[in-house]
Protein backbone atom coordinates (compact mmCIF):
# COMPACT_ATOMS: atom_id res chain seq x y z
CA UNK A 1 0.00 0.00 0.00
CA UNK A 2 2.79 2.41 0.91
CA UNK A 3 4.67 1.48 -2.45
CA UNK A 4 1.27 2.13 -4.00
CA UNK A 5 0.81 5.72 -2.58
CA UNK A 6 4.37 6.57 -3.47
CA UNK A 7 4.35 5.44 -6.75
CA UNK A 8 1.01 7.40 -7.24
CA UNK A 9 2.79 10.79 -5.36
CA UNK A 10 5.40 10.22 -8.14
CA UNK A 11 2.81 10.07 -10.72
CA UNK A 12 1.18 13.13 -9.49
CA UNK A 13 4.34 14.86 -9.29
CA UNK A 14 5.45 14.17 -12.54
CA UNK A 15 2.10 15.96 -14.14
CA UNK A 16 2.34 19.10 -12.62
CA UNK A 17 6.01 19.56 -13.76
CA UNK A 18 4.54 18.64 -17.32
CA UNK A 19 1.92 20.68 -16.84
CA UNK A 20 3.62 23.44 -15.66
CA UNK A 21 6.09 23.50 -18.57
CA UNK A 22 2.83 24.11 -20.83
CA UNK A 23 2.59 27.75 -22.50
CA UNK A 24 -0.76 27.58 -22.88
CA UNK A 25 -1.80 31.43 -23.24
CA UNK A 26 -0.58 34.93 -24.54
CA UNK A 27 2.88 35.52 -22.52
CA UNK A 28 2.46 31.91 -20.84
CA UNK A 29 1.47 30.14 -18.02
CA UNK A 30 0.91 33.61 -15.92
CA UNK A 31 0.82 36.04 -18.33
CA UNK A 32 3.80 37.68 -17.41
CA UNK A 33 5.96 36.36 -20.47
CA UNK A 34 7.94 34.37 -18.09
CA UNK A 35 8.27 30.21 -18.46
CA UNK A 36 9.09 28.06 -15.25
CA UNK A 37 11.55 25.96 -16.89
CA UNK A 38 15.05 25.21 -16.07
CA UNK A 39 18.25 23.17 -17.67
CA UNK A 40 17.86 25.64 -21.27
CA UNK A 41 20.80 25.93 -23.33
CA UNK A 42 22.84 28.40 -22.10
CA UNK A 43 24.07 29.40 -25.41
CA UNK A 44 23.33 28.16 -28.93
CA UNK A 45 25.25 26.75 -31.77
CA UNK A 46 25.76 29.09 -34.83
CA UNK A 47 22.29 29.61 -37.11
CA UNK A 48 20.82 28.41 -33.81
CA UNK A 49 19.42 25.46 -31.19
CA UNK A 50 18.46 22.51 -33.46
CA UNK A 51 15.39 22.49 -35.60
CA UNK A 52 12.75 19.52 -34.37
CA UNK A 53 9.99 20.75 -37.02
CA UNK A 54 9.65 23.57 -39.15
CA UNK A 55 5.66 23.96 -41.33
CA UNK A 56 3.86 25.79 -43.35
CA UNK A 57 0.59 26.30 -44.28
CA UNK A 58 -0.86 28.08 -41.16
CA UNK A 59 -1.98 31.36 -43.38
CA UNK A 60 -1.69 34.87 -42.55
CA UNK A 61 -1.44 36.45 -39.10
CA UNK A 62 0.15 37.97 -36.12
CA UNK A 63 -1.00 35.38 -33.92
CA UNK A 64 1.51 33.83 -31.12
CA UNK A 65 0.78 29.91 -29.87
CA UNK A 66 -0.40 28.62 -27.32
CA UNK A 67 0.99 24.89 -26.15
CA UNK A 68 -1.27 22.60 -23.91
CA UNK A 69 -1.35 18.54 -23.65
CA UNK A 70 0.90 17.75 -26.39
CA UNK A 71 -1.12 20.37 -28.68
CA UNK A 72 0.00 23.54 -30.42
CA UNK A 73 -2.88 25.83 -30.84
CA UNK A 74 -2.13 29.55 -33.35
CA UNK A 75 -4.65 30.90 -35.59
CA UNK A 76 -4.06 32.05 -39.47
CA UNK A 77 -6.51 33.59 -42.09
CA UNK A 78 -6.70 31.46 -45.57
CA UNK A 79 -8.50 33.08 -48.31
CA UNK A 80 -12.29 34.85 -46.91
CA UNK A 81 -11.74 32.92 -43.30
CA UNK A 82 -10.14 32.84 -40.00
CA UNK A 83 -9.45 29.33 -38.70
CA UNK A 84 -8.19 28.54 -35.01
CA UNK A 85 -5.47 25.84 -35.62
CA UNK A 86 -3.98 22.72 -33.77
CA UNK A 87 -0.42 20.58 -34.54
CA UNK A 88 0.92 18.00 -32.83
CA UNK A 89 3.62 19.46 -30.54
CA UNK A 90 6.12 16.66 -31.06
CA UNK A 91 6.06 16.64 -35.12
CA UNK A 92 4.21 19.60 -36.54
CA UNK A 93 1.44 17.99 -38.17
CA UNK A 94 -2.24 19.37 -38.05
CA UNK A 95 -4.37 17.86 -36.22
CA UNK A 96 -7.81 20.22 -36.68
CA UNK A 97 -8.68 23.78 -38.08
CA UNK A 98 -11.86 25.22 -37.51
CA UNK A 99 -13.31 28.28 -39.12
CA UNK A 100 -13.24 30.93 -36.76
CA UNK A 101 -14.92 34.35 -38.67
CA UNK A 102 -14.36 36.20 -42.29
CA UNK A 103 -11.71 37.34 -42.94
CA UNK A 104 -10.39 40.50 -41.47
CA UNK A 105 -7.75 42.18 -43.80
CA UNK A 106 -5.45 45.03 -43.82
CA UNK A 107 -2.71 47.10 -45.11
CA UNK A 108 0.02 46.17 -42.58
CA UNK A 109 -0.92 42.42 -42.76
CA UNK A 110 -4.23 40.73 -42.92
CA UNK A 111 -5.78 37.99 -40.68
CA UNK A 112 -5.87 37.09 -36.71
CA UNK A 113 -4.13 39.05 -34.22
CA UNK A 114 -4.72 37.30 -30.79
CA UNK A 115 -3.31 34.14 -29.51
CA UNK A 116 -5.79 31.47 -28.23
CA UNK A 117 -6.14 30.12 -24.70
CA UNK A 118 -6.07 27.02 -23.62
CA UNK A 119 -8.47 26.40 -20.19
CA UNK A 120 -9.70 22.67 -18.62
CA UNK A 121 -9.75 21.21 -22.28
CA UNK A 122 -11.19 24.04 -24.61
CA UNK A 123 -9.27 26.93 -26.48
CA UNK A 124 -10.62 30.70 -26.62
CA UNK A 125 -9.81 32.49 -29.86
CA UNK A 126 -10.63 36.07 -31.09
CA UNK A 127 -10.27 37.30 -34.56
CA UNK A 128 -9.17 40.50 -36.01
CA UNK A 129 -12.86 41.26 -37.00
CA UNK A 130 -14.48 40.70 -33.33
CA UNK A 131 -15.39 37.09 -33.63
CA UNK A 132 -14.80 34.88 -30.72
CA UNK A 133 -15.19 30.93 -30.64
CA UNK A 134 -15.33 28.30 -28.33
CA UNK A 135 -13.70 24.77 -29.64
CA UNK A 136 -12.95 21.35 -27.93
CA UNK A 137 -9.27 21.13 -27.32
CA UNK A 138 -8.88 17.46 -28.76
CA UNK A 139 -10.92 17.89 -31.59
CA UNK A 140 -11.71 21.48 -32.86
CA UNK A 141 -15.72 20.93 -32.39
CA UNK A 142 -17.22 23.99 -32.05
CA UNK A 143 -19.09 25.34 -28.52
CA UNK A 144 -20.07 28.51 -29.14
CA UNK A 145 -19.73 31.73 -31.23
CA UNK A 146 -20.55 35.16 -31.22
CA UNK A 147 -19.01 38.13 -32.63
CA UNK A 148 -18.03 40.98 -30.18
CA UNK A 149 -18.82 44.12 -32.37
CA UNK A 150 -22.12 43.22 -33.45
CA UNK A 151 -22.83 42.16 -30.22
CA UNK A 152 -21.93 45.00 -28.06
CA UNK A 153 -22.31 47.96 -30.50
CA UNK A 154 -18.33 48.68 -30.37
CA UNK A 155 -16.26 49.50 -33.98
CA UNK A 156 -12.64 48.12 -34.83
CA UNK A 157 -9.78 49.38 -33.77
CA UNK A 158 -7.37 50.85 -36.65
CA UNK A 159 -5.24 47.66 -36.63
CA UNK A 160 -8.03 45.40 -36.05
CA UNK A 161 -8.45 43.28 -32.72
CA UNK A 162 -5.24 42.22 -31.52
CA UNK A 163 -6.47 40.99 -27.87
CA UNK A 164 -6.07 37.43 -26.40
CA UNK A 165 -9.18 36.06 -24.53
CA UNK A 166 -8.46 36.07 -20.34
CA UNK A 167 -9.84 33.08 -19.31
CA UNK A 168 -10.32 33.29 -15.14
CA UNK A 169 -12.96 31.37 -13.06
CA UNK A 170 -15.84 30.57 -15.09
CA UNK A 171 -15.32 34.08 -16.64
CA UNK A 172 -13.90 34.99 -20.60
CA UNK A 173 -12.45 38.81 -20.16
CA UNK A 174 -12.69 40.76 -23.59
CA UNK A 175 -12.05 44.05 -24.21
CA UNK A 176 -15.27 44.75 -26.82
CA UNK A 177 -15.31 47.90 -26.73
CA UNK A 178 -19.10 49.09 -26.77
CA UNK A 179 -21.15 51.71 -24.98
CA UNK A 180 -21.55 50.01 -21.83
CA UNK A 181 -19.79 47.39 -22.95
CA UNK A 182 -16.44 48.14 -23.13
CA UNK A 183 -15.63 45.17 -21.24
CA UNK A 184 -17.38 41.91 -20.97
CA UNK A 185 -17.33 38.97 -18.89
CA UNK A 186 -18.95 35.89 -20.44
CA UNK A 187 -19.54 32.80 -19.15
CA UNK A 188 -17.11 30.40 -20.68
CA UNK A 189 -18.97 27.10 -21.27
CA UNK A 190 -21.69 28.63 -23.23
CA UNK A 191 -20.77 32.58 -24.12
CA UNK A 192 -23.61 33.88 -22.23
CA UNK A 193 -23.05 37.19 -20.67
CA UNK A 194 -22.27 37.72 -16.76
CA UNK A 195 -21.27 41.44 -16.71
CA UNK A 196 -20.55 44.82 -18.72
CA UNK A 197 -18.30 47.36 -17.55
CA UNK A 198 -17.16 51.08 -19.21
CA UNK A 199 -17.92 52.58 -22.44
CA UNK A 200 -14.14 53.07 -23.46
CA UNK A 201 -12.80 52.38 -27.13
CA UNK A 202 -11.04 48.86 -26.82
CA UNK A 203 -7.33 48.64 -27.31
CA UNK A 204 -4.82 46.31 -28.16
CA UNK A 205 -3.92 45.10 -25.03
CA UNK A 206 -5.12 41.79 -23.17
CA UNK A 207 -6.45 41.89 -19.48
CA UNK A 208 -4.66 40.17 -16.68
CA UNK A 209 -6.34 39.03 -13.11
CA UNK A 210 -4.73 40.26 -9.84
CA UNK A 211 -5.31 40.51 -6.12
CA UNK A 212 -4.99 43.87 -3.87
CA UNK A 213 -6.01 44.48 -0.82
CA UNK A 214 -8.20 41.14 -0.48
CA UNK A 215 -10.31 42.09 -3.86
CA UNK A 216 -9.94 39.98 -6.87
CA UNK A 217 -10.34 42.38 -10.07
CA UNK A 218 -8.93 42.81 -13.66
CA UNK A 219 -6.89 45.09 -15.00
CA UNK A 220 -7.54 46.24 -18.65
CA UNK A 221 -5.67 48.84 -20.76
CA UNK A 222 -8.29 50.01 -23.02
CA UNK A 223 -7.98 52.25 -25.70
CA UNK A 224 -8.42 55.33 -23.11
CA UNK A 225 -7.15 54.35 -19.40
CA UNK A 226 -5.67 51.41 -17.29
CA UNK A 227 -8.73 50.84 -15.44
CA UNK A 228 -9.34 47.78 -12.46
CA UNK A 229 -12.56 45.99 -12.59
CA UNK A 230 -13.77 44.14 -9.82
CA UNK A 231 -14.19 40.33 -10.83
CA UNK A 232 -17.35 39.37 -9.81
CA UNK A 233 -19.13 41.89 -11.16
CA UNK A 234 -17.08 44.54 -13.70
CA UNK A 235 -17.89 47.43 -10.85
CA UNK A 236 -15.11 49.70 -11.47
CA UNK A 237 -12.38 50.13 -8.99
CA UNK A 238 -9.73 52.35 -10.53
CA UNK A 239 -9.02 54.53 -13.33
CA UNK A 240 -5.85 55.99 -14.57
CA UNK A 241 -5.42 57.68 -17.76
CA UNK A 242 -1.72 59.40 -18.19
CA UNK A 243 -0.04 55.81 -19.44
CA UNK A 244 -3.04 56.42 -22.86
CA UNK A 245 -1.55 57.63 -25.80
CA UNK A 246 -5.09 57.39 -27.75
CA UNK A 247 -3.11 56.50 -30.32
CA UNK A 248 -2.39 52.71 -29.58
CA UNK A 249 -2.37 50.97 -26.29
CA UNK A 250 -1.11 47.30 -26.62
CA UNK A 251 1.30 46.24 -23.71
CA UNK A 252 -0.12 43.93 -21.15
CA UNK A 253 -0.30 45.45 -17.53
CA UNK A 254 2.57 43.63 -15.39
CA UNK A 255 1.42 42.63 -11.95
CA UNK A 256 3.28 41.90 -8.71
CA UNK A 257 1.45 41.94 -5.11
CA UNK A 258 -0.23 45.76 -4.77
CA UNK A 259 1.56 46.61 -7.58
CA UNK A 260 0.77 47.41 -11.64
CA UNK A 261 3.26 48.46 -14.22
CA UNK A 262 1.25 49.74 -17.46
CA UNK A 263 3.07 51.32 -20.44
CA UNK A 264 3.01 52.78 -24.18
CA UNK A 265 4.92 54.04 -26.52
CA UNK A 266 3.71 57.09 -29.38
CA UNK A 267 5.53 59.45 -26.92
CA UNK A 268 3.67 58.47 -23.60
CA UNK A 269 5.74 56.73 -20.91
CA UNK A 270 5.29 54.00 -18.39
CA UNK A 271 3.94 54.47 -14.61
CA UNK A 272 4.23 52.44 -11.56
CA UNK A 273 1.24 52.20 -9.57
CA UNK A 274 0.00 51.19 -5.70
CA UNK A 275 -2.98 49.54 -5.58
CA UNK A 276 -4.71 50.15 -1.57
CA UNK A 277 -7.87 48.99 -0.59
CA UNK A 278 -10.07 51.57 0.76
CA UNK A 279 -13.55 50.57 2.30
CA UNK A 280 -14.05 47.94 -0.23
CA UNK A 281 -12.92 49.75 -2.99
CA UNK A 282 -9.09 50.34 -4.68
CA UNK A 283 -7.46 53.37 -5.17
CA UNK A 284 -4.24 53.49 -7.58
CA UNK A 285 -1.57 55.75 -6.46
CA UNK A 286 0.92 56.89 -8.96
CA UNK A 287 4.24 55.94 -7.62
CA UNK A 288 6.46 57.17 -10.78
CA UNK A 289 5.95 57.80 -14.27
CA UNK A 290 8.39 58.16 -16.71
CA UNK A 291 9.31 58.11 -20.36
CA UNK A 292 12.14 55.33 -20.12
CA UNK A 293 9.90 52.31 -20.84
CA UNK A 294 7.48 52.91 -23.60
CA UNK A 295 6.33 49.81 -24.33
CA UNK A 296 5.01 49.83 -28.26
CA UNK A 297 3.90 46.49 -29.73
CA UNK A 298 5.34 44.40 -27.16
CA UNK A 299 5.68 43.80 -23.44
CA UNK A 300 8.30 43.88 -20.95
CA UNK A 301 9.08 41.01 -18.87
CA UNK A 302 9.30 41.44 -14.95
CA UNK A 303 12.78 39.45 -13.30
CA UNK A 304 13.65 40.11 -10.30
CA UNK A 305 13.16 43.78 -9.35
CA UNK A 306 13.87 44.37 -12.95
CA UNK A 307 11.55 45.25 -16.01
CA UNK A 308 13.45 44.17 -19.42
CA UNK A 309 11.33 45.38 -22.49
CA UNK A 310 11.96 47.41 -25.90
CA UNK A 311 11.29 51.32 -25.08
CA UNK A 312 10.02 51.90 -28.38
CA UNK A 313 13.07 51.01 -30.47
CA UNK A 314 15.82 50.46 -27.56
CA UNK A 315 15.84 47.06 -25.48
CA UNK A 316 15.65 48.84 -21.48
CA UNK A 317 16.26 47.22 -18.34
CA UNK A 318 14.62 49.52 -16.09
CA UNK A 319 14.10 49.37 -11.80
CA UNK A 320 10.97 48.12 -11.28
CA UNK A 321 10.56 50.27 -7.89
CA UNK A 322 12.20 53.19 -9.03
CA UNK A 323 11.84 53.86 -12.66
CA UNK A 324 15.71 54.07 -12.53
CA UNK A 325 17.40 52.97 -15.97
CA UNK A 326 20.02 50.20 -15.68
CA UNK A 327 20.92 49.91 -19.32
CA UNK A 328 19.98 50.38 -22.91
CA UNK A 329 21.49 48.30 -26.01
CA UNK A 330 19.91 48.52 -29.69
CA UNK A 331 20.26 44.55 -29.44
CA UNK A 332 18.81 42.36 -31.93
CA UNK A 333 17.02 45.77 -32.87
CA UNK A 334 12.95 45.86 -32.18
CA UNK A 335 10.90 43.03 -30.95
CA UNK A 336 9.11 41.06 -28.84
CA UNK A 337 10.35 39.50 -25.41
CA UNK A 338 10.05 36.75 -23.02
CA UNK A 339 12.11 35.01 -20.32
CA UNK A 340 13.26 31.54 -19.39
CA UNK A 341 16.03 30.28 -16.90
CA UNK A 342 18.09 33.64 -16.47
CA UNK A 343 17.25 34.61 -19.84
CA UNK A 344 15.83 36.87 -22.28
CA UNK A 345 14.57 35.44 -25.53
CA UNK A 346 13.78 38.41 -28.29
CA UNK A 347 12.65 38.36 -31.88
CA UNK A 348 13.37 41.26 -33.77
CA UNK A 349 10.59 42.23 -36.45
CA UNK A 350 13.11 41.35 -38.90
CA UNK A 351 13.74 38.12 -37.79
CA UNK A 352 16.38 37.95 -35.82
CA UNK A 353 16.68 35.70 -32.52
CA UNK A 354 19.08 36.98 -29.86
CA UNK A 355 19.66 34.72 -26.45
CA UNK A 356 20.49 37.81 -24.00
CA UNK A 357 21.33 37.26 -20.63
CA UNK A 358 19.18 38.95 -17.97
CA UNK A 359 20.98 40.82 -15.67
CA UNK A 360 20.77 44.18 -14.37
CA UNK A 361 24.41 44.66 -14.70
CA UNK A 362 24.76 45.02 -18.41
CA UNK A 363 24.19 44.34 -21.63
CA UNK A 364 25.30 40.49 -22.41
CA UNK A 365 24.61 38.49 -25.25
CA UNK A 366 25.27 35.04 -26.02
CA UNK A 367 23.53 33.93 -29.37
CA UNK A 368 22.52 35.47 -32.51
CA UNK A 369 20.96 33.70 -35.81
CA UNK A 370 17.79 34.83 -38.00
CA UNK A 371 14.74 33.17 -39.11
CA UNK A 372 14.14 35.81 -41.75
CA UNK A 373 11.05 37.61 -42.47
CA UNK A 374 8.56 37.59 -45.30
CA UNK A 375 6.58 40.58 -46.59
CA UNK A 376 5.81 41.85 -42.74
CA UNK A 377 7.36 42.19 -39.76
CA UNK A 378 7.46 39.12 -37.71
CA UNK A 379 5.75 39.90 -34.73
CA UNK A 380 4.06 37.12 -32.91
CA UNK A 381 5.48 36.51 -29.58
CA UNK A 382 7.55 33.54 -29.03
CA UNK A 383 6.77 30.83 -26.71
CA UNK A 384 8.57 27.94 -24.92
CA UNK A 385 6.97 24.94 -23.69
CA UNK A 386 8.34 21.49 -22.56
CA UNK A 387 12.06 22.11 -23.59
CA UNK A 388 10.84 23.74 -27.09
CA UNK A 389 11.37 27.34 -28.58
CA UNK A 390 8.32 28.17 -30.99
CA UNK A 391 8.83 31.40 -33.25
CA UNK A 392 6.18 32.13 -35.48
CA UNK A 393 6.37 34.21 -38.57
CA UNK A 394 2.97 34.68 -40.97
CA UNK A 395 2.50 30.91 -42.64
CA UNK A 396 5.78 29.12 -41.05
CA UNK A 397 6.02 28.17 -37.88
CA UNK A 398 9.37 27.11 -36.18
CA UNK A 399 10.31 24.46 -33.44
CA UNK A 400 13.30 24.25 -31.97
CA UNK A 401 15.13 21.83 -28.79
CA UNK A 402 16.52 24.31 -26.50
CA UNK A 403 16.73 21.94 -23.54
CA UNK A 404 20.67 21.16 -22.43
CA UNK A 405 21.06 17.78 -22.54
Amino acid sequence: MKRSFLALCGVVSTLAIAAAADWPQWRGPARDGLSPETELLAQWPEGGPPLLWKTDGLGEGYSSVAVSDGRVFTQGQKERRQFVIALNEETGEMLWETPLGNSYRHGRGNGPRGTPTVNQGNVYALGGEGSLISVEAATGKRLWYTNLLNRFGGRNTSWGISESPLVDSKRVIVNAGGSGASVVALDKKNGNLIWKSQSDEAGYSSAVAAQAGGISHYIVLTGEAAVGLRADNGRLLWRYERVSNRTANVATPIVRGDHVFVSSDYGTGGALLELTEDRGDLEAREVYFNRDMRNHYSSSVLVGDYLYGYSSRILTSMNFKTGEVAWRDRSVGKGQIIYADGHLYLLSEDGDVGLVEATPDGYREKSRYSIGRGDYPTWALPAIANGKLFLRDQDRLFCYNIRAD
